[in-house]
């Protein structure tokens, strides 16, 4: 697995969320910087079995899912996750400040790694892609990480 891939989803990301102020938007979508942090931090809990979602994506189209995923593609601007999963609208913040969403995202990142450390062959779900082991998590994440730091202008 890429090593480059794993720092910036361990800390790349975090450090450069804490530039932004928590009612930056984004150069494309609805969500502000914290509501964007929030839904990253949510979807690590994703990966790990603590939210579980259901697969919406039809049976026949995961191979096709599961090759954008293991490609060098990136997520598109204004990509959009399904109406059913996260509705139209953003979820209103929860915490306090960014900061606190920050200190949030980072200790759902580190929960993340300490999971898959415990569970080498522990397999999860994503609504969209399916049965996800270790390595096909860090190829999202690090996709969806790097989409939401163009979407914000962070790199």
């Amino acid at each position: 697995m890429d090593t480059a891939k794993k720092n910036f989803i361990k800390s790349g990301f975090s450090e450069f969320a804490q530039s932004l102020s928590a009612d930056a938007m984004g150069n494309w979508g609805k969500m502000n910087a914290q509501q964007m942090v929030e839904h990253i931090t949510d979807f690590f809990y994703v990966s790990t079995g603590k939210i579980q979602l259901p697969v919406i994506t039809p049976q026949e189209q995961l191979p096709k899912a599961k090759a954008f995923l293991l490609s060098d593609k990136e997520f598109r601007e204004n990509t959009k996750a399904p109406a059913e999963i996260l509705g139209e609208e953003p979820s209103p913040v929860r915490n306090e400040s960014l900061e606190t969403a920050i200190i949030k995202l980072q200790k759902s990142i580190d929960k993340f790694f300490e999971y898959f450390h415990s569970n080498p062959d522990a397999v999860t779900t994503h609504p969209v892609f399916g049965s996800l082991n270790f390595d096909e998590w860090v190829l999202l994440h690090y996709k969806h990480v790097r989409h939401h730091s163009r979407q914000f202008g962070l790199i």
